[in-house]
């Protein structure tokens, strides 16, 4: 199955691309993406207890299971705001 990944701010950086789209096997789950998207770009490894997750615009944990044509969000931590 097709998945779209799509890395945001220092993330995106790391890995020289905004998006990229991935090929899983059925029954995949958010962790197993990631695992194979950490393989092809090491850089991000040191963040991956930071990292936030989304699948179609909504917080996923690792253990969700993806689907045909969805889109997993990769973003850092925000923080910020009113002081």
């Amino acid at each position: 199955m097709r998945v779209r990944v799509k890395l945001f701010a220092s993330f995106r950086e790391m890995a020289g691309r905004r998006e990229t789209p991935w090929t899983l096997r059925e029954g995949a789950t958010v962790a197993d993406l990631l695992a194979a998207l950490l393989e092809r770009y090491p850089s991000l490894r040191g963040h991956r207890e930071t990292m936030l997750l989304a699948v179609n615009h909504t917080f996923a944990e690792p253990s969700a299971i993806l689907r045909e044509g969805d889109e997993v969000a990769i973003m850092p931590p925000v923080s910020g705001g009113l002081r």
